[in-house]
């Protein structure tokens, strides 16, 4: 019997799209928009100035907190400008704006390092620092930060995310494919910085070749298994990930070491992979380009900083009248305004409706189904939660647990009132968070 959760949901994962498509290299961008805040934590200090040349892989944006992570150039070019741009969150975000010069010539700080084999555990933290690696499903936490738990911390399993549960999205799906040597080689550097010997690579059966590929990859490897998980969003949940493959809960209000577990993802480890084998920073990820609203959906090796726009005439343009583009897939991902976003460290996909596919609807009164109690993946009361939030009750929110939601929409989804759930706790957990901010 595979492995699973309880709860969670059975929503279309329109894969097929481009589950089978190779990966593509995007064309070199002409401009690139580079944020300073791509990832969670402190924003990055520019260190470039407008005027200045910049080579491929020379950092522009330092870290000067803990929990941050530095930028990098992914292109070689002219500093046009440094100066608030549009953001996939919504907000305008402090970029740096290269132009190219067609060149794509490397920073000549760019080596390779010792080879992994001679590398001790602080020296693959430090290179994952500076190499500016965060989680690429979407989150987006610094990857040494996660790999430098308190002391008090212990930790004896590294779990690797290859569920890529939202629906659409197939960038881990063809990475696994593609190139699963890669991801073990990551994962490999991350059990040598961690100290641990046991790690589990989780992917869910609608990928069969990926489950094969990998398992293939880890031979030799009798401390890493593959484990094939069922097909349910959101299967990729971390702790829904952890409670599938270890049988552990992560506590309210905990995280995943607090059961002894680190978990990363399949693109994460294949990026310090990366690292390891060329010197080369994170400066570029895999992108599903996707949906009825293009002509030829692909998946995309794409410069960070890249607009989305330019991704899009990649896979030929719209097809029919756009109704909406999502950065992500169509449970977590953000509808943008703007095609001028850029490609950042966590843009997994770009899904692309048509106008026809996009409707309004009206939300209705609540008829008690508590439908959205069997589908919550964290065992909350979404209805309640709401009506908090309708309420302005931030206290008693709090009391139900709103922080613990992870907004994967499961219960806004299972809705036949059409409630607005996941919004409603979204809007409840940032009245929180600023609160305890004051």
């Amino acid at each position: 019997m595979l492995k699973t959760f309880k709860g969670g949901i059975h929503p279309p994962y329109n894969k097929e799209l481009t589950k089978h498509k190779p990966v593509e290299k995007a064309k070199l961008p002409q401009k690139v928009v580079i944020p300073m805040s791509q990832h969670v934590g402190a924003p990055c200090e520019p260190v470039v100035k407008v005027g200045d040349h910049v080579k491929v892989g020379q950092k522009i944006g330092e870290a000067k907190a803990f929990v941050s992570a530095p930028v990098h150039a992914s292109v070689s070019g002219k500093v046009v400008a440094v100066e608030p741009r549009p953001h996939a969150s919504g907000a305008h975000v402090l970029s740096v704006v290269i132009e190219s010069d067609g060149m794509d010539e490397v920073y000549e700080g760019v080596k390779p390092p010792k080879p992994l084999e001679e590398l001790t555990p602080d020296e693959i933290k430090n290179l994952i620092r500076e190499a500016g690696i965060v989680g690429m499903g979407g989150a987006g936490f610094p990857t040494q930060v996660k790999l430098s738990p308190p002391a008090d911390k212990k930790i004896d399993t590294i779990i690797v995310n290859g569920a890529e549960c939202e629906p659409y999205l197939t960038a881990d799906h063809r990475l696994m494919v593609e190139r699963p040597e890669d991801v073990v080689l990551g994962l490999r550097a991350i059990m040598k910085a961690t100290g641990v010997s046991k790690a589990f690579i989780g992917i869910e059966d609608n990928k069969p070749d990926a489950i094969e590929a990998m398992k293939e990859a880890v031979k030799g490897f009798s401390d890493i298994e593959v484990v094939p998980l069922a097909t349910k969003y959101p299967q990729g949940g971390e702790k829904q990930l952890i409670n599938a493959i270890t049988g552990r809960e992560v506590p309210s209000g905990g995280l995943p070491m607090d059961v002894g577990v680190i978990v990363d993802n399949a693109g994460t480890c294949a990026a310090i992979a990366n690292v390891l084998k060329t010197g080369m920073p994170l400066i570029e990820r895999i992108t599903t380009v996707t949906g009825a609203g293009v002509k030829e959906p692909k998946n995309l090796l794409a410069r960070i900083g890249t607009p989305v726009g330019e991704l899009i005439e990649q896979c030929g343009g719209f097809a029919g009248e756009p109704g909406k583009v999502i950065m992500g897939g169509p449970m977590m991902g953000i509808s943008q305004s703007s095609l001028e976003v850029p490609v950042m460290k966590g843009t997994s996909g770009v899904l692309v409706l048509q106008k026809s596919e996009v409707k309004a609807v009206e939300p209705m009164p609540c008829i008690k189904c508590a439908r959205c109690v069997d589908a919550c993946p964290i065992h909350l009361l979404p209805t309640y939660l709401a009506k908090f939030a309708e309420r302005g009750m931030w206290d008693e929110a709090e009391r139900y647990h709103a922080l613990d939601c992870i907004e994967c929409g499961c219960c806004a989804y299972v809705c036949p009132a059409n409630i607005p759930l996941t919004q409603l706790i979204r809007l409840a957990k940032n009245r929180i968070l600023a609160s305890k901010k004051k």
